[in-house]
Formats: structure tokens, sequence, C-alpha cells
């Protein structure tokens, strides 16, 4: 099943099984429980986690491993039942980004806030790191 989306990129057909389920929202969308991933360019490692709901949410991710490939992620056992997932395969890994308008040399990513999809699943869920002093439940290296 389709549907048309307006997203921050004008309208989309998104698949209905490719929407992701947040129980929690995201940090400052909490409202927000139903996102998609946008591929935005071919030759761009970034996507858009847009809300199926709300057009003007859409948030500038990326897999931080292109960038770092050390990135360590801590997860509890409260974040890995809620998430469903049982083994690293079934994550993906996900930290949103910031490209100041014409300084693309000062882009941020938010390292401490990543954000986990349980692709298998379709459910996500964004897990802040403190410190490196959470549990390690489940390390997460790629």
């Amino acid at each position: 099943m389709e549907k048309i989306v307006e997203t921050r990129l004008g309208s989309q057909k998104i698949s209905m099984d490719k929407v992701v389920h947040f129980p929690r929202g995201l940090i400052g969308f909490e409202s927000e429980h139903e996102f998609t991933l946008l591929q935005m360019r071919e030759d761009l490692p970034f996507l858009m986690l847009q809300s199926t709901k709300s057009p003007n949410v859409g948030l500038l991710v990326t897999d931080p491993y292109t960038f770092y490939p050390e990135y360590l992620i801590e997860i509890g056992d409260a974040e890995q039942k809620i998430l469903q997932v049982e083994n690293r395969e079934q994550l993906t890994v996900l930290v949103t980004v910031f490209i100041p308008p014409n300084k693309p040399e000062e882009t941020v990513m938010n390292l401490t806030g990543p954000i986990l999809v349980n692709h298998e699943r379709k459910i996500g869920l964004q897990v802040p790191q403190v410190d490196g002093k959470l549990p390690a439940q489940m390390r997460l290296k790629r």
C-alpha cells in the first residue's frame, strides 16, 4: 500500500511498509511517531527522516560509520526491549546532521543522540548517550 505524503522535499509517494514507528517520538518531536526515510540524492550520504504526518518535520540524517568507523553506542535492556532487537544486524544507526546555509565545511553531526532503527520490525528509538556510562548491555560497533 502506498500513500502520498507532503514533506520538506515536496510531495512523495511512500510505501507504508517503509514507515518506522517511534513509540517515544524524537527529542523535540515527542508527538511525532511515524517516520520514513527518504533518499535525497543518490550521490550524497544523507537521508531525510521525514514525519508522515507533519510536512515541516524532517531531519537530515546519515550513517555515522561513513565518517567515524570507530563510533560506539551503548544501549540498555529497556531500549533493547522497546526496539525488539536481538542482534546488531537488525539495527540501522543514524545521527542527525546540520549543514549551515552556504557553509558546508561547518557541517555538524549529533553523535550524542543516535537514532536506532530495527529495520526488520520497523521500530525506531532515539538513544541519548551519556558520558559512555550507560550499562554496556549491547555495545554497538561496526
